[in-house]
């Protein structure tokens, strides 16, 4: 969930550091600092709060330009102890210096054997147990310091080591991202290649296992005790993708951009006949897997894990097969069954989400086929899976996802799609008409981006109120999950998504005239009576209703709303897509009215990497 950046060249480091940091903000953090090794020893800058606190610091003391050639960078997201500078990373003992991304799950009892031996503590961090262990077995020579030490801990890391005497850094990965970044007469380490994209394209990625040595000229990764050769892979993206391009957040920019996303999510993929669906991903199973195939598993976190349950709904109506949504979180934890042969697919926008990682190693132990849905070429679950689709979506920058989402709503009808083929569930025609609809999604997108002031004008009146509940039945009870989880999470406003016929079943007990409810009713067919009976039930106690509906419904609906939106008709399948635009822009415009900080939420993290 951290952010790691080191740096050995001969560039302005601070400078090289600092913007690396800024690169990584997006991430979430609470606090930031860095490390500098000079000829006189190693400088040590840390802040809690913003990376421009951290800048301050730097002004203050002038270090900008600093005589250095070696430093690391990191920021936090508080774990073990509160956000504090003394608990801001890096960590220090003796002549080792450090930063940690992820969780030391033995530190308590390190802790206590380091502390009897003599060793003293300044923090109440897991990682610097493991500054001081590194410096135990510190005797002159730090790749072998740092692989004794790492023989203690238990747990996970992503972790960057310099020490005083040494013109190197040391990394280490296990379960936490770390890729090497390559360039002339320098190299780089880092937790995601966003910070250092503004210097080298190929980059390495590590493996769990592997330490690295880096230098100015050259690099050594050691895994078990043997040298390892790892490919070379080139970032494909510009850095344009990391700007906001006159938009006011980048949330805003990735709610905006989401037709051309949606492209790039179908690029390549529509066979010319329009009859076929081509997943590169998919090439090294045999059809027969396919067409025997009896069970899916699907596995995700928040956002992802709401894309799942739409996942659930197309497969089993399509293939007619059983298929579980299942919180990755808590996968591992609740003896799940998994039977040998059923495809268990990890569904994650940065690919290193720890849970969705470790759900998706649980599913492989128990006789599972690993399959991923990730954004992140090269990511943890994309190389662990082996098999599945790439989002093509480009760099999400907000923490709050949007785009991603709506590109793994395609993605797995672009998968339903291609197994109803296999299975002989879709004919010929039935694909073509079902290819022509997925078409036209990013123009429908286009429209249903049209509708933004209308939604501002609906957020300027519930900017203020403090509860919400969103409602859905069907393809839409997804829909309303997410679209409650981004109001919650970038306007810190209570909301609920629930299948609408639950609502009786509890939450109504909350309505009144300071609790809109937001339904999502695009595809009502024979529950049309039902959905309608629900708002007639919200009325009735007083209370506002924003209906997300299109104009086939405006008879219906209209009279029962307070304010309506009409969204561009698709297909049931593809309705998610569209429906959940004006449900981001909504809490994006609440947020911003608000004032609050829409693309750096308090407490969140754009990739959690710890459990």
């Amino acid at each position: 969930m951290c952010g790691i950046i080191g740096y050995v060249g001969s560039k302005d480091l601070v400078s090289v550091l600092l913007n690396g940091l800024k690169r990584l903000e997006y991430r979430g953090y609470d606090s930031a600092g860095m490390a500098i090794k000079t000829n006189l020893g190693i400088t040590l800058l840390k802040s809690e709060g913003k990376i421009t606190n951290l800048e301050s610091i730097i002004k203050e003391q002038n270090l900008a330009g600093l005589d250095g050639n070696i430093g690391i960078a990191h920021t936090r997201w508080a774990t073990h102890g509160k956000p504090t500078t003394i608990n801001a990373h890096p960590h220090s003992a003796g002549s080792i210096s450090l930063v940690h991304n992820g969780i030391i799950e033995n530190y308590q009892e390190l802790r206590i054997i380091l502390e009897e031996e003599g060793f003293k503590f300044k923090s109440d961090t897991d990682s610097e147990v493991l500054a001081h262990l590194i410096n135990k077995f510190y005797n002159g020579n730090l790749p072998q310091a740092v692989e004794k030490a790492l023989n203690e801990v238990e747990g996970t890391y992503g972790a960057a080591v310099i020490s005083k005497e040494d013109n190197m850094i040391v990394g280490a990965k296990k379960g936490s991202p770390l890729i090497l970044g390559i360039g002339s007469g320098e190299h780089f380490l880092a937790s995601s290649e966003i910070p250092i994209r503004d210097h080298t394209r190929r980059i390495i990625s590590l493996k769990d296992g592997d330490i690295i040595t880096i230098t100015k000229d050259k690099y050594n990764i050691v895994s078990l005790g043997q040298r390892q050769e790892r490919e070379i892979e080139t970032i494909e993206w510009d850095t344009e993708a990391l700007e906001k391009k006159g938009y006011k957040h980048f949330m805003l920019k990735e709610i905006h951009t989401q037709p051309e996303t949606l492209t790039e999510t179908l690029r390549g993929r529509i066979e010319p006949n329009k009859k076929n669906i081509h997943l590169g991903g998919f090439d090294n199973l045999p059809g027969e897997y396919f067409e025997q195939l009896n069970r899916i598993i699907l596995l995700g976190c928040g956002t992802s894990w709401h894309a799942c349950k739409v996942g659930k709904y197309l497969f089993e109506k399509t293939l007619r097969i059983p298929v579980a949504a299942e919180y990755a979180s808590e996968f591992r934890y609740q003896n799940p069954v998994v039977n040998p042969g059923d495809m268990v697919m990890a569904v994650s926008q940065s690919g290193d989400t720890a849970d969705t990682l470790a759900a998706l190693q649980e599913g492989i132990r128990r006789g599972g086929v690993p399959f991923g849905m990730v954004n992140v070429v090269g990511s943890q679950i994309a190389r662990e899976a082996d098999k599945g689709i790439y989002l093509h979506a480009g760099p999400e920058i907000g923490v709050a996802s949007t785009k991603a989402f709506t590109s793994q709503v395609l993605a797995f009808n672009l998968l339903n799609l291609y197994l109803g083929i296999i299975r002989n569930k879709i004919s010929d025609e039935e694909a073509q008409d079902m290819i022509v609809a997925i078409e036209s999604i990013p123009s429908k997108v286009r429209e249903a981006l049209l509708l933004e002031n209308e939604i501002k004008a609906v957020a300027e009146e519930y900017c203020n109120h403090s509860n919400f509940l969103y409602l859905g039945r069907g393809l839409n009870f997804p829909v309303a999950l997410e679209g409650a989880l981004k109001l919650k999470e970038i306007s810190y406003i209570h909301a609920e998504g629930y299948p609408a016929a639950e609502m009786k079943h509890g939450p109504i007990a909350l309505i009144d005239n300071n609790m809109p409810s937001v339904f999502v009713a695009t595809e009502m067919n024979s529950s049309c009576s039902k959905i309608i009976s629900n708002m007639e039930q919200v009325r009735s106690r007083n209370g506002k209703i924003i209906a997300i509906t299109t104009e086939d419904y405006s008879s219906q609906i209209g009279p029962l709303a307070d304010h309506t939106i009409y969204v561009p008709n698709v297909q049931e399948y593809l309705s998610p897509i569209v429906n959940v635009i004006p449900l981001q822009l909504l809490a994006y415009h609440i947020a911003d009215m608000k004032g609050l900080d829409v693309d750096k939420p308090r407490n969140l993290a754009k990739s959690v990497t710890v459990e």
